[in-house]
């Protein structure tokens, strides 16, 4: 599945009032900075809170733990209801709404697909893919196969398709962590899991959130835009880090479900802010993979803050959506 792209948090000097707090998660890690946290909390008690939460998030959508809840429902029955939890129910209905707004582009049910391009647990491919192994696995993949009821919260499958959140997951973990600082009395803070983020009030400094977007580049640690987003959660996806040459060609980890085939386009990073960072961490994903063209049509469609960095034969060409301009402004 995609990874998002490392960002650099820019002017933020802790002081005297500033907790950070890191640790591993969802095969990453996450770091969270509090500001000026309530006197009454206390540094410890905050760390475990988050690590528990974070646990529970991989309980349930993990594809790594045998007896979590998304891998007992994937060996589960196929034509029935399956009791779930509400967490998970609610991931898998953003899921399916943002399978139906890309068209088929962002798809939680494409893992054997990526499988037998080699971009799974196993090695690559010796050779790539003939068309008759893809359309086969094309006519049994698809979110078009899930169906989810809420209150009761329930998960059904026509087909026997396998679940793999990875494209999601963090960016809801994201927010599972900002509700618990919120529910802790925390106004001021930024929360990152593996590249995807969420920011509230004010940095270290007094300041607004800053965040650098990373350039696409093989080096990393280049900042292409800092961009303001204080209250807002970002994520960015991209798929020119994770890839392999065979006679040649150059084939992404980035697979279309629609095809079964990886990315062929040029558009190199897709940068999506949004108030939940679910939603911002799988739009990054279907965007990335729609291309710049079709992209860019969904977000001035749905009225979306998008930024792109489109390949170009001398570098990189910014792309931004008219609800992401405002945040360029900003940037000045």
């Amino acid at each position: 599945m995609l990874f998002g792209l490392l960002f650099f948090i820019v002017g933020c000097t802790p002081g005297e009032d500033t907790w950070r707090l890191s640790g591993p998660t969802m095969g990453t890690s996450y770091h969270i900075t509090v500001v000026s946290p309530p006197a009454t909390l206390e540094r410890d008690q905050l760390q475990a809170a988050i690590d528990i939460e974070l646990q529970a998030v991989n309980q349930e959508m993990s594809t790594y733990i045998p007896d979590s809840e998304l891998m007992r429902f994937n060996r589960g029955p196929v034509g029935e209801a399956v009791p779930v939890s509400g967490h998970l129910a609610e991931v898998v209905e953003l899921s399916l709404d943002i399978f139906r707004r890309s068209e088929g582009a962002f798809d939680i049910t494409v893992g054997p697909l990526v499988n037998l391009w080699g971009f799974g647990p196993g090695p690559e491919p010796e050779t790539t893919p003939g068309d008759d192994a893809i359309d086969a696995l094309l006519k049994t993949v698809g979110s078009d196969a899930l169906q989810v009821e809420r209150n009761p919260d329930r998960l059904t499958r026509t087909r026997p398709v396998e679940l793999d959140l990875s494209a999601i997951a963090k960016g809801h973990g994201v927010d599972r962590v900002a509700q618990l600082l919120e529910e802790q009395g925390i106004e001021n803070y930024l929360v990152e899991i593996g590249g995807e983020l969420r920011t509230a009030g004010v940095n270290p400094k007094g300041a607004r959130w800053r965040i650098g977007i990373e350039r696409p580049v093989p080096s990393g640690s280049v900042v292409q835009l800092p961009v303001e987003i204080s209250g807002y959660a970002m994520a960015t996806s991209g798929d020119y880090r994770n890839y392999y040459e065979r006679d040649g060609v150059r084939y992404a980890h980035s697979i279309d479900p629609r095809t079964g085939r990886p990315l062929q386009h040029r558009l190199a990073s897709v940068t999506v802010l949004a108030e939940s960072c679910a939603e911002a961490d799988g739009l990054a994903t279907a965007l990335n993979v729609m291309g710049a063209e079709a992209g860019l049509q969904l977000a001035e469609r749905e009225g979306l803050a998008v930024y792109m960095l489109v390949k170009t034969d001398e570098g990189f060409e910014p792309v931004a959506s008219t609800a992401f301009e405002p945040f360029l402004k900003r940037s000045e």
